[in-house]
């Protein structure tokens, strides 16, 4: 007897902070294969949770709200991957900047054998509308460090668009609470020799509002964190460098939104 395919279970982790007008956009696009939405406010002062809880009925996956007890993304992700019930955790920004209708592109590179699907904005398929040039500069930067500090071959560092199966977590152990959790996830997930694909994916200026992001204080945070993590077991070997990421291979392009393909 032949045994039946299950798809495996997707929950997507989304922090918000103050994003009701955003939510309004970002909610509605998430697609019917994700089988629950994760929220983690951060106290927010705005309409947020109202809007979500006034959405609910009109969005498929289940939506779960959680409130973080602490401050920042890398709080709120801890949170948010605590919460999950998936076998598999998408992380998606709240102010409109990643598209949710890249989510099977993600799922797809997962059941493809890899353990860890990294969006990138600097591969081809990939791009971004919001990178200044002090924001270019410094990712560029920072990547190469980091490229030649771990003997990775990352195209794209400082970007939160990812998804792995839910064992990933054990590699993780997430101990930071600002924006610099993006660095430490992939650094982490690199330094567990877990086999990682990147994904190319668009960033969008977010839709309204102000970011919380600060260059300065934020990419100080993230070399900090770079340098720590490579202090960590300085003497024990690190991953053998790998050839270079190809250009992810697309299979079916009736799942890529016409307006994301650069």
């Amino acid at each position: 007897m032949e045994e039946k395919y299950q798809s495996p279970l997707v929950s997507v982790v989304i922090p918000a902070l103050n994003e009701a007008l955003n939510l309004r956009h970002v909610l509605p696009l998430i697609p019917s294969i994700v089988t629950e939405i994760v929220l983690v406010d951060g106290h927010s002062i705005d309409d947020t949770i109202a809007v979500v809880e006034q959405l609910r009925p009109t969005i498929r996956p289940s939506i779960k709200i959680i409130t973080q007890t602490g401050k920042g993304k890398g709080d709120a992700l801890r949170a948010g991957f605590a919460a999950c019930v998936g076998d598999i955790i998408v992380t998606l920004d709240a102010d409109g900047s990643t598209d949710p209708r890249e989510i099977p592109l993600f799922v797809e590179a997962l059941l493809r054998g890899n353990d860890f699907a990294k969006g990138s904005r600097c591969i081809l398929g990939g791009g971004s509308h919001d990178f200044t040039r002090l924001r270019r500069v410094g990712n560029y930067g920072l990547r190469k460090f980091v490229n030649m500090l771990f003997r990775a071959q990352f195209t794209d560092l400082c970007y939160g668009y990812n998804a792995f199966w839910k064992y990933c977590l054990d590699k993780l152990d997430i101990d930071c609470d600002g924006f610099e959790v993006e660095t430490l996830i992939h650094l982490r997930v690199h330094k567990a020799y877990l086999r990682i694909i990147e994904v190319p994916s668009v960033e969008y200026r977010r839709i309204y509002g102000k970011s919380n992001l600060h260059a300065f204080r934020d990419g100080w945070s993230v070399l900090r964190t770079i340098v720590r993590e490579r202090s960590k077991n300085y003497f024990s070997p690190l991953p053998q460098p790998r050839l270079p990421l190809g250009p992810y291979i697309i299979t079916d392009s009736h799942r890529v939104p016409e307006k994301s393909v650069l």
